[in-house]
Parts: C-alpha cells; sequence; structure tokens
C-alpha cells in the first residue's frame, strides 16, 4: 500500500506509535522515502492514517533527537530541505508502509510487501496463467460471435409465430435484408411450423442482436415490446448447440423426429448461393447435419412410435405374421388430423394401398393430393360395412361414435391368409368406434387407445435413454466445430503475412533493377522475379505450415493459434489492415 505526500501538505501532530528499528535514514537522492510500519488488528492502516504516520516519520528522521525536539522542528530540517527541492522538481514523495518484523527469522507479511516485488510476482503470477491456458486467447482481438435469436413452440403461441414465419421464395431476400445492418456479417433463418429461428454472426454480439429484433419487429409487425415477451437469445457455444440439438431432433416436441433434419438440410440447401449465408454458418449447419446423421444411425432415438398414430402402424406392423404390409388390405375410417398422421406413417412403413372411408370427398381427395406416393380409394361412409368386408386392417378415427359391432364381424368372411386369417381392427378414435363386443369375435383382433398408449410411454423412455448418448455425439460434434472455426483465425494473419511479404520483395526487386538500368534482357529480368518470388516461397513455407490446421484436432489448433500470435508478434501483422472476413 502506497501513500502520496504532497510536499506542501501541513504536517499535524499524530499520536501513532512508531518505534526506533522500523525507522530507516532518508536516502541522498532528489527523491526521499521515508520508511515506517504499523499494524493495527492484522488489518492495513487506512490511507489517512498511513499518511498521518509517514509525516511523523519524517519528523523524527533524527537519530539522536528527541520526540519533544523532532516536533519543535529544528532537527527536520534537512526533511524539510529535501522536500523543498522534490517540489521544485516536480516530484512527489512517497511514503511505503510495510510491516514489522520483531526479530530476524519473522515471516514477512506478503499482503504489505513493497510495490517492486508485488509487480515482479504479479507478472509471473499472469505468465503462468497464460501458458496454463487461463487467459483468453482472443483477448488482444476482435472476434465475431454467433448468434441464435428466435421463437419456438416452447415459448411462443402459433399466432406470433406465424406472422414471423419466411417462406423459401422470400428467404433469400430476408438473409439480404439482416446482411444489410452494419453489424450483421452472415444469416441464416430456420423457419418450420414450430420454430423461427434466426443465426447471425455478429461483429458487436449485442449490437448484431439490437438490429435482428429490429427486423424481427419490422417484418411481423408485432411491437418489439411484446415480441420481446416470446424471444430466446444464445450466444456462442450456446447458440452451435441450440442447433445441433435440433438438428438431432432432442428440442423436438416429439423427440427424435426426423422432418426437422430434412428442414436443417433445406436452409443449408437454400444458403449454398447466397451471399449473406457466410463460411462460418454454412460450416455450422454443414455440422448440424452431421450431428442429425449420426444421432440417427449410431442411437435409437429415431426408433419406437411415440405418437397414437404413429404407435398404431407400428402395433399393427409388429403383430402380422410376416412383419410388413405385403400383401394386407388396409382401410382408414376417417379423413382428420388423425388419419392423416395414419397415412403419413404408413407410407414410411411402405404400406401404399389403402382405402379412406369418410363421410364426403373434399378431405379424402386433399390426402391424395398431400400424398401422391400413395394409392389412396376413395369410399362414403355408407359403403363402410360392404368395404370392411373386403379389408383386413381397419383403422377408425372417425368422430360418429360405435360404427361396428360383433353381429356386423359375424356376417363377414375371414380374413386373407396372407394376415392369419384372423381381421385387425385398430380402434384409435375417442368415443370408441369399435364395439366392445367386438373383441368376442374369434376372427377378430381388437386394439384400442389404452394398448397403443402402453406402447408409446414404452417407446417414450427408450428414447429418453437414447438422448443421453445423443448428448454424447453431440458434444463431440460440437467441440469438432468449435475447433473447425477457432482455425479459421488464422487466416486474416495468413493473409496479412503473404502481403507484407509480397510488397517487401517487390519493393526491393524494384530497387535492384532501378540499380541495373536497362541492361537486363526479358528473360532475364523474368529469371531475376523468378528467383525472388522462389526465395519467399521457401521462406514463408514453415511458418504457412505452421499456421494451417483443420480444426479435426483441437489440441492442434491451440497450437495453431500459438504459432499464429507468435508470428504476427515477430512480422508486426497487427499494425496491417486485417482482410474483410466473413462473407462470401
Amino acid at each position: 500500500a502506497e501513500v502520496l505526500i504532497p510536499p506542501h501538505t501541513h504536517r499535524p501532530r499524530s499520536r501513532s506509535r512508531v518505534t526506533r528499528s522500523s525507522v530507516r535514514p532518508p536516502t541522498p537522492a532528489p527523491v526521499h522515502q521515508f520508511v515506517s510500519s504499523a499494524r493495527r488488528s492484522g488489518e492495513m492502516v487506512a490511507a489517512s492514517a498511513s499518511a498521518s504516520l509517514a509525516r511523523c516519520v519524517a519528523h523524527k528522521t533524527s537519530a539522536s533527537g528527541s520526540a519533544k525536539s523532532a516536533f519543535a522542528g529544528k532537527p527536520v530540517a534537512p526533511a524539510r530541505a529535501a522536500a523543498s527541492r522534490a517540489r521544485r522538481a516536480g516530484v512527489t514523495t512517497r511514503a511505503v508502509v510495510t510491516p514489522p518484523q520483531t526479530h530476524d527469522n519473522a515471516r514477512p507479511d506478503t499482503t504489505l510487501r513493497p510495490v517492486s516485488a508485488a509487480a515482479v510476482d504479479s507478472s509471473k503470477a499472469l505468465e503462468q496463467f497464460r501458458s496454463m491456458g487461463g487467459a483468453s486467447r482472443y483477448a488482444s482481438e476482435a472476434k465475431s460471435s454467433i448468434v441464435s435469436i428466435g421463437l419456438s413452440i416452447h415459448t411462443c403461441p402459433v399466432e406470433v409465430r406465424e406472422k414471423m414465419a419466411v417462406p423459401e421464395d422470400k428467404w433469400e431476400e430476408a438473409v439480404a435484408e439482416l446482411c444489410s445492418y452494419p453489424h450483421v456479417e452472415e444469416a441464416g433463418i430456420l423457419s418450420t411450423c414450430n420454430r423461427m429461428e434466426i443465426y447471425v454472426v455478429a461483429l458487436s454480439w449485442h449490437r448484431g442482436v439490437r438490429e435482428v429484433e429490429e427486423w424481427m419487429s419490422k417484418y411481423s409487425g408485432i411491437p418489439l415490446a411484446e415480441l420481446r415477451e416470446h424471444l430466446f437469445l444464445l450466444r456462442d457455444q450456446d447458440a452451435t448447440s441450440h442447433l445441433l440439438k435440433v438438428s438431432g431432433g432432442l428440442d423436438s416436441v416429439v423427440m427424435g423426429e426426423g422432418q426437422i433434419l430434412a428442414q436443417v438440410k433445406n436452409v443449408f440447401a437454400l444458403g449454398e448461393n447466397v451471399d449473406g449465408f457466410g463460411r462460418h454458418l454454412s460450416g455450422l449447419f454443414k455440422a448440424a447435419i452431421t450431428a442429425g446423421k449420426r444421432v440417427r444411425s449410431e442411437t435409437s432415438i429415431a426408433s419406437g412410435a411415440v405418437s397414437v398414430s404413429s404407435a398404431a402402424a407400428e402395433l399393427v406392423q409388429m403383430k402380422l405374421p410376416g412383419g410388413n404390409f405385403d400383401g394386407c388390405r388396409v382401410m382408414i375410417v376417417g379423413a382428420g388430423t388423425m388419419s392423416r398422421l395414419l397415412v403419413k406413417h404408413l407410407v414410411s412403413k411402405r404400406c401404399t394401398e389403402m382405402t379412406i372411408v369418410n363421410r364426403s370427398a373434399p378431405r379424402v381427395e386433399e390426402l391424395q393430393a398431400d400424398f401422391p406416393e400413395a394409392n389412396i380409394k376413395l369410399a362414403l361412409m355408407d359403403e363402410f360395412l360392404p368395404m370392411a368386408a373386403e379389408h383386413d386392417v381397419i383403422f377408425t378415427a372417425a368422430s360418429t361414435g360405435v360404427i361396428i359391432t360383433k353381429a356386423d364381424l359375424a356376417a363377414m368372411a375371414a380374413a386373407n391368409a396372407s394376415v392369419g386369417g384372423q381381421r385387425r381392427l385398430v380402434d384409435i378414435a375417442v368415443p370408441r368406434n369399435v364395439d366392445a363386443d367386438c373383441a368376442e369375435d374369434e376372427n377378430t383382433i381388437v386394439y384400442n387407445v389404452d394398448d397403443l398408449k402402453e406402447l408409446v410411454e414404452l417407446n417414450k423412455d427408450k428414447r429418453e435413454r437414447a438422448a443421453d448418448e445423443a448428448r454424447e455425439l453431440l458434444s463431440q460434434e460440437q467441440a469438432a466445430f468449435e475447433a473447425w472455426r477457432d482455425s479459421l483465425e488464422t487466416v486474416p494473419t495468413i493473409k496479412r503475412l503473404r502481403g507484407k511479404a509480397e510488397n517487401i520483395r517487390a519493393a526491393e526487386l524494384e530497387k535492384a533493377v532501378a540499380k541495373l538500368g536497362d541492361g537486363l534482357t526479358k528473360k532475364q529480368m523474368k529469371a531475376v522475379e523468378e528467383l525472388s518470388r522462389g526465395i519467399v516461397n521457401k521462406l514463408l513455407h514453415g511458418p504457412m505450415q505452421a499456421l494451417r490446421s483443420d480444426g479435426t484436432d483441437p489440441s492442434q489448433v491451440s497450437q495453431t493459434l500459438v504459432n499464429m500470435h507468435a508470428l504476427e508478434t515477430m512480422f508486426d501483422l497487427k499494425n496491417q489492415n486485417a482482410p474483410t472476413r466473413g462473407r462470401k
């Protein structure tokens, strides 16, 4: 602790006790240090008390003087003269408080050491801290941030999401508008029925966020204050981790569903020829696609039905003798949401021949248009019982109550031998479409919603266990992406180093040619220029190799970044203008 004593300050009396052993004689220099020691209850003396103590020491510098003569002012003339000389020289007298020592072997109190020693130790500690990786590698330079900001089904109602939806034909225009803001380098938009997420590379992340919010409010027409109630905001590793989880299906309503991976692939495809979808976001979405594929191929997160419709299709497939729908005549009663999902899951299981029975034709015609890969036949509800006798598996999802009884089944012929001669009735409607006594028919097997829910819960537990494995895979992919992104930091340094070497080569060549005059032929001039280029390239080969990394090995990336900072210092590259980065 140091106390500065202005030379012109009046020195009042002080009652602080000062021992003779703690007083050092003034050194014969323009600046005099007066050192005293004090300890009060193990705490450092307050600044005001230290000042008084130092002044008291200044009066006690005469070894033969008494306390009375010291305060009388006679023996302190040398001290005052020294202070006067320091004042004229523009130097401030400094007092340093150090701890007293009771004996020669006393352990020094490091909290009150002189500043010079503390500074030396601090420098050593900082150097050690940096060598251990504790200091930021980018503390001395700006680095863009990857930011994710948006809305999802978890935090935002559909009324707000639909206003923010960005269709494919407006995707490129929206990205261009976002990149027109001064702090947004790159932009990409993931817009689905369940989420609308904007990913940007921002030069200044908080300014970039403000600009993205401004665009979202302008695009949707929703006041910013209202929009902020539903927004989520993630930055850098949190943002990249989120996209990888989304692509892996861990953030979906139905965990592990595959549609979101196709939507992430679509964003990457849309951005391939768009200037604003630059190198960083292109690499991020490529990593997300790789992560999504690994999660589905190396874990069982995508297996097992987790909705009633998917469970119905899966359960029947499991119970059929061949384990598939080959040769099976399938009927669906109803054309609502449950039936639509059922068609989707049946098609995914290669069941493309089916009949849909409904009270009216328009909804069935919509399904025919939405699933062109399936051969869907239309029948009206009046034809249900005669048509049911011609089918082996009947899914019911109508809102009309009971439509089939045990007596109706008794009048029907048995099912095909390919399905074991037993007809399957799968009732996923509430209230039920299949009467309870149908289960008594010996040629019929009945499944209802309760049977399906048991399968759904079992599959959910399996997916939760698979999700733990998926998170481990995602962490590996994120580490690989972050290492690749770190490796990009050397690109500006490579360009600076190459540019500086080329400038020096060209300048020295010009000087040499000027000295030689016009005596060189074109062939000789070409040979001299190629010689200069060859020398430069060979000298730069080693440094360039030290700056290159593919980002696959994080330890190699760390060493590359150390090399980068060393070369920037050796060649004074930080003072050169950095090349423009970010966009294609």
